[in-house]
């Protein structure tokens, strides 16, 4: 009898340990499933939040674009200028990239520019004091108008 004794003190105590662990398993489990239900929230709570913003920037977009179509056009002789401008700025890069990059002098320093070739018709005098190298290249006059 005695043996049976010490074994049913053997089960108990193994039950107990078996409870103790299903207890703290499903303690476990609880707290998980309380954090997953939490990320949930918070992340029903930023796509919501993300979906109102994305709503408010089309509609900023919307607006823009109305106000850019209400807008008065440019004339044709100013879109004219300014497409031969781009073209003689696109002409004269190549001329300008060395120096425009920190590599080389201006071209104007190459081409020997004096004051007699800046002197003008009409032009001051007093010009032929004016340093030259370092000025911009000056726009063609071949776009057609």
């Amino acid at each position: 009898m005695a043996a049976r004794l010490s074994e049913e003190i053997k089960l108990t105590k193994k039950h107990e340990e078996i409870l103790a662990k299903r207890t703290d398993l499903l303690g476990q489990m609880e707290s998980g499933c309380k954090q997953h239900r939490e990320k949930r929230e918070q992340h029903a709570i930023l796509w919501q939040s993300a979906r109102e913003r994305n709503t408010r920037l089309l509609q900023d977009l919307q607006k823009m674009e109305e106000r850019l179509s209400a807008r008065p056009r440019l004339q044709p002789e100013i879109i004219n200028l300014q497409t031969c401008y781009w073209e003689s700025i696109e002409e004269k890069i190549p001329e300008w990239e060395d120096f425009l990059l920190g590599r080389g002098p201006p071209p104007s320093a190459h081409r020997g520019w004096s004051s007699r070739s800046l002197k003008r018709k009409g032009a001051p005098q007093d010009r032929s004091k004016v340093k030259v190298t370092g000025l911009p290249p000056r726009a063609s006059t071949k776009c057609a108008s």
